[in-house]
């Protein structure tokens, strides 16, 4: 078969997402991804299913994204845990910050509930004894995202795509794509590559942050919520060359991931050790117990950003049946079935849960 009703460049969380989305629409789907599903920046990243406040388009985004993960069938597949997140105050100008974050996520319809001092050692012992407090959203968790996608790619499979692995996507056609191998595929085409999406859409600006990410030995029950300082936005949304916060997550296999970093001029993959140790010792602060753990592993991900911090989701301007979602930087997993839904939505006409043009890529296409 070389004709289909939607060709999905690329595995990643993303596009396993939307290929999952047109698969169970009754399309037929091919999946094209040059490497291992969901091996890429998908399997560089920690899983959190977290709404952040900063940006109200991306809120919408995460709030509608994480209902429908919870909705989701057969998630402990991709070892879903409601754990919660607990967001932490060092002091009492960060706890001055916490009604207004409060209030716009009870605006957006999502619980949060203030914590003081003294239930913050209740819900998290090992925490640093000065942290001034903080708030807990109890409806949030995580995944683990190679086996998401692991999980997703087999339903699409199970329903009849076809997933083409081991071919590059030369270039986008008026009616397809044309692999490496000379094989073209025909019908409408979703560029969900990550940061090599703006290969195939140059006119559609990324560039890529680099983090990076470090998980221990295991420890059950060190931690029971994933843990982000009140200041992560600021780090995840500023412009610095170098930024660092204190995200940590415990894992159901009683690991501890550890993050989070963020470099602009990221020249590859490798680990850069005053990043790392920066990162490292912002965690050690807010989470002391981390100093007498064992790290087993460190990595980075090359995270794909836009110019302006949203993701492209919608018709690539100028191009004929031709689609993009891609850009989501450090949630793509949060939104992953949000995008999907709100992609499908416009292909297939119908009117979105959510406004879509804070996504839509004309807004920056050159």
């Amino acid at each position: 078969m070389r004709a289909f009703d939607l060709i999905v460049v690329g595995a990643g969380i993303i596009g396993a997402s939307c290929a999952e989305r047109a698969v169970a629409g009754g399309r037929r789907v091919a999946i094209v991804e040059a490497d291992i599903a969901g091996g890429g920046v998908t399997a560089a990243s920690m899983g959190h299913l977290v709404a952040m406040d900063g940006d109200p388009a991306e809120l919408a985004l995460a709030h509608y994204s994480i209902g429908l993960w919870a909705e989701s069938e057969g998630l402990a597949a991709a070892d879903f845990s409601r754990c919660g997140t607990l967001w932490v105050a060092a002091d009492e100008t960060d706890m001055a910050a916490v009604p207004g974050k409060i209030a716009r996520l009870g605006k957006a319809g999502i619980h949060a509930e203030r914590i003081d001092a003294g239930r913050l050692r209740e819900l998290e012992p090992h925490l640093a004894p000065d942290l001034a407090g903080g708030l807990l959203v109890p409806g949030e968790g995580t995944v683990y995202p190679p086996r998401a996608v692991a999980w997703l790619i087999g339903r699409c499979i199970d329903a009849g795509a076809i997933l083409v692995r081991g071919r590059h996507v030369l270039r986008v056609l008026r009616d397809g794509v044309a692999l490496d191998d000379g094989t073209v595929l025909r019908g409408p085409v979703l560029v969900a590559a990550g940061a090599a999406s703006n290969a195939l859409l140059p006119e559609l600006p990324m560039h890529v942050r680099r983090g990076h990410l470090v998980i221990t030995d295991r420890h059950p029950g060190l931690l029971r919520h994933q843990v982000l300082e009140l200041g992560y936005a600021d780090s995840a949304h500023g412009d610095a060359e170098v930024s660092v916060a204190f995200n940590v997550q415990p894992r159901p296999t009683g690991q501890l991931l550890i993050g989070s970093s963020r470099e602009r001029r990221a020249a590859g993959p490798d680990v850069h050790p005053s990043v790392l140790r920066r990162m490292l010792e912002r965690a050690f602060r807010y989470l002391p117990v981390l100093r007498g753990l064992q790290a087993i592993r460190v990595w980075t991900g090359l995270r794909p950003c836009t110019t302006d911090g949203r993701p492209y989701i919608g018709a690539v301007p100028g191009r004929a049946d031709c689609w993009v979602a891609t850009g989501h930087e450090g949630l793509g997993v949060t939104t992953a079935p949000g995008t999907a839904r709100l992609l499908l939505d416009l292909i297939d006409g119908r009117r979105p849960a959510i406004d879509p043009a804070p996504y839509d890529p004309a807004r920056v296409a050159a």
